[in-house]
């Protein structure tokens, strides 16, 4: 497969130069560190601050929702890979202004042990932080192990919610604890039909035939529940439908957003044939759809598939949720 790159060990770090050259006057390095990138919107003193971090290959997760009303500042790591502790510190001493700091990052081993790492050395700095989690792929783990699950495009909701709740200026408790609420209310399960090629790699993560799909792959291309062959746009929203409503049970009169999220190599016009069938399963259950997100979120290079998010809302979260917010990538200012 053919790639628009220089050399492949350059691939994240030119990434991140060309977004700063075209969202300058949104966000910035941190000092000239082109892993560490910071928002330029000005931020209130006493604000909690949110850090997040992860691999990069994925954008516009995870730095693509530094900015206002959402995350105030990411630490990037290699393609699929957890950036360095000293990465994640930096970044949490970058927006701490006297309230705390929450970390906010999808559940993943490296990631786990390096924001540990960085919060112990920033804590001997008295920067009170607390960690959540984003647990929402169904498919990696079942519901009474739910604790174990990787965090994959549902993050977003916990950004958008935590961020807001940041904005009005809620305690560090508060704040996590909104952040805790909206992952808890949090359901996702995607589907593969190609691989990806890392570029310092230069080959496709896995194998899948062209014919076939895979049910519940993880964005670094971790195995899924089953693989299929390929069936239509409405079957493979009902399958993924069926995964979901059964670990997020939803009555008449409930309320959810819902993300059809591509990975990278899915044209939006199928996104919108997948949240089609998936509007019409839960209209037929009495399910209200509030503020539907239909486009790339979270993706895995090139790898052509989706994956289908419902957030349940209650009242506080849909306040939340529909609060304004502008990064580079993500705005709901209209909403």
């Amino acid at each position: 497969m053919k790639k628009v790159i220089n050399q492949p060990a350059d691939f994240v770090d030119e990434t991140m130069e060309g977004i700063v050259a075209a969202y300058g006057d949104r966000v910035h390095f941190l000092d000239g560190d082109r892993r560490v990138l910071v928002s330029g919107y000005p931020s209130k003193k006493g604000k909690v601050g949110i850090v997040t971090a992860g691999g990069s290959g994925h954008l516009p997760l995870f730095l693509g929702y530094v900015g206002a009303g959402m995350v105030d500042a990411c630490a990037v790591g290699n393609v699929f890979a957890s950036p360095a502790y000293t990465k994640m510190a930096s970044a949490i001493r970058a927006v701490d202004s006297g309230a705390g700091v929450l970390c906010l990052y999808g559940n993943y081993g490296g990631d786990k042990m390096n924001f540990q790492q960085a919060i112990e050395d920033c804590e001997f700095d008295d920067i009170r932080c607390r960690s959540v989690l984003a647990c929402d792929d169904v498919a990696s783990s079942p519901r009474e192990t739910a604790e174990k699950r990787r965090g994959v495009a549902g993050i977003l909701y916990a950004y958008k919610c935590a961020g807001a709740a940041a904005d009005q200026m809620r305690s560090l408790d508060e704040v996590a604890a909104v952040a805790e609420k909206a992952v808890a209310n949090t359901r996702t399960m995607g589907v593969a039909l190609t691989p990806c090629i890392v570029p310092e790699a230069g080959r496709p993560t896995f194998a899948i035939a062209d014919d076939e799909i895979e049910i519940g792959m993880g964005i670094h291309g971790e195995k899924g529940i089953t693989v299929e062959k390929m069936m239509t746009a409405d079957r493979i929203s009902e399958i993924l439908m069926e995964k979901l409503l059964a670990d997020l049970p939803l009555k008449a009169g409930d309320e959810v957003s819902v993300l059809v999220n591509g990975l990278g190599g899915t044209p939006a016009e199928e996104l919108f044939i997948v949240y089609r069938r998936v509007a019409q399963i839960l209209g037929e259950r009495g399910v209200r759809i509030f503020m539907p997100h239909v486009g790339e979120f979270a993706t895995s290079m090139e790898m052509a598939g989706l994956s289908v998010t419902l957030f349940k809302l209650d009242g506080e979260l849909k306040e939340l949720l529909r609060a304004p917010a502008s990064t580079p990538f993500y705005t709901n200012a209209n909403k």
